[in-house]
């Protein structure tokens, strides 16, 4: 019975975005309703909170290298990129300096 109840829930709700108040809150219901016992609860808890947790942390996961791929595709400049090139300008206008002081 527990089982079908988390299928249930899983399925109907997209995992990630339960809260902890919202998985209590389903657990206490159903306590309430007298579909499950306290310990039944308890571990229900976890386990919803545990696979909310992993399920945020592939979605971030996803995301991020999703970022990555189309920040790539768009061939931006990135930091480090940017700053070679203020050392190369810096280095280039040391050199013009020196060269005309050279020719003064």
């Amino acid at each position: 019975m527990i089982d079908l109840i988390k299928k249930a829930v899983l399925t109907g709700v997209g995992v990630a975005s339960l809260t902890k108040e919202k998985i209590e809150d389903l657990a206490k219901e159903l306590i309430v309703k007298g579909k499950m016992s306290e310990q039944e609860g308890e571990k229900l808890i976890e386990e919803m909170l545990s696979r909310a947790e992993e399920s945020r942390n592939s979605m971030k996961s996803q995301t991020e290298s999703m970022v990555q791929n189309t920040i790539a595709k768009m061939q931006l400049a990135r930091v480090e990129d940017i700053e070679r090139l203020k050392a190369e300008v810096e280095k280039l206008r040391e050199e013009i300096s020196s060269l005309q002081k050279k020719t003064e």
